[in-house]
């Protein structure tokens, strides 16, 4: 009998050990590793854009570019949010599967193009990962959502939520989201996390519209300026 006992409580050490040692894992190392990740990604993309902003211009083009399409994976922007803390940034890839909203926020692939006409829809994890939107609740009306291709400055102010729907309810990044308030088309931002913090049986949602666009040249827009 002490045998068994002492064999069950034996066991149950060992599945505790584990158990605890998940949870580090999932709470700091995958932070950690996340943080990096995020980092990286920025670095890379500011580098990119160095090397594009030191090309030759032969000549003005008789009309402005069309937006080349994003690439799957890759990170395009970088996201700043001043009410989450004016260290918090992160990049934007294009696409929310789950090997890239390891690296940073993700766009939903369908929608609209940063600054263009409809809604640019970006998702990001709560918790994990970094945790980039932990703070997703604090969001305000009139906050900014300041981002940046590494040629223009697009500062989004914040008109609705946070709102709490379900998984399914996809509606929230359509073009005109039905219940964000907005009755025309316009230059919209979405941003989606889970809820509650630690599960995904809900959807929290902000919806922002653009309120201002500038050129990197002339600075940092006023949302960013402490």
């Amino acid at each position: 009998m002490r045998v068994i006992v002492r064999t069950v409580s034996e066991l149950c050490i060992t599945v505790g050990t584990v158990i605890v040692l998940f949870v580090v894992y999932v709470l700091f190392w995958t932070g950690v590793r996340a943080d990096d990740v995020m980092d990286e990604q920025i670095d890379r993309l500011r580098e990119q854009w160095a090397r594009e902003s030191a090309r030759p211009v032969s000549g003005a083009p008789a009309s402005p570019p069309r937006p080349k399409p994003y690439a799957k994976g890759r990170a395009f922007a970088i996201m700043y949010i001043p009410r989450l803390g004016f260290t918090w940034n992160k990049p934007v890839l294009e696409g929310t599967a789950t090997g890239t909203l390891k690296k940073g926020l993700g766009h939903y692939a369908g929608t609209a193009q940063l600054g263009q006409r409809g809604n640019f829809a970006v998702a990001g994890h709560r918790r994990t990962y970094g945790d980039p939107f932990k703070d997703f609740p604090q969001l305000r009306r009139g906050d900014a959502v300041v981002l940046t291709d590494g040629a223009t400055w697009f500062t989004y102010r914040i008109d609705k939520g946070p709102y709490k729907t379900v998984p399914t309810d996809v509606e929230v990044i359509d073009p005109v989201p039905r219940t964000s308030g907005y009755t025309r088309p316009g230059r919209y931002l979405t941003l989606t996390t889970c809820d509650p913090e630690w599960g995904h049986s809900h959807r929290l949602i902000v919806w922002a519209h653009l309120d201002s666009t500038q050129p990197v040249e002339a600075g940092k827009p006023e949302a960013l300026r402490r």
